[in-house]
């Protein structure tokens, strides 16, 4: 069984001309980190012309599409009928992106089939990740 689900989606970038852009970015859940998300973008698709990756929790993106959820760097909203409007906040300057909902609703699904929800925790190896920690220190 996959440990990763990817899936491309069109985002629109919302920006100061009147026509939003379209601009592909890629949803990645990856079973062992069972609590985040991550979307990035290609370098092309960027103003410094490198991949951009943003990551948060996927309860976020999950809540974002009924009501506007985040206080932080990524912020997620619902946008009328068929969109989720997405922020990504950073020192440079903020992105909003719309993305349709469907797309994210589909992608969310797929997770959970992976892992589901509340049953985060059984993926993580806590004795690894320890042992790990105690390697590097000594």
């Amino acid at each position: 069984m996959s440990t990763v689900i990817e899936q491309s989606v069109e985002a629109r970038l919302v920006s100061a001309t009147p026509r939003m852009h379209s601009i592909p970015a890629t949803l990645h859940y990856d079973r062992r980190d069972p609590f985040a998300v991550r979307m990035s973008f290609p370098a092309p698709a960027t103003l410094e012309g490198v991949e951009v990756c943003w990551l948060f929790a996927r309860d976020l993106l999950t809540a974002g599409l009924r009501e506007a959820e985040g206080q932080g760097d990524v912020r997620v909203r619902p946008y009328g009928y068929d969109r989720t409007v997405l922020e990504f906040h950073a020192p440079e300057g903020t992105a909003v992106v719309h993305v349709r909902s469907g797309e994210i609703r589909r992608f969310l699904e797929a997770t959970r089939e992976l892992v589901p929800l509340g049953l985060e925790h059984l993926q993580l190896d806590l004795d690894h990740d320890l042992a790990e920690l105690m390697r590097d220190a000594c």
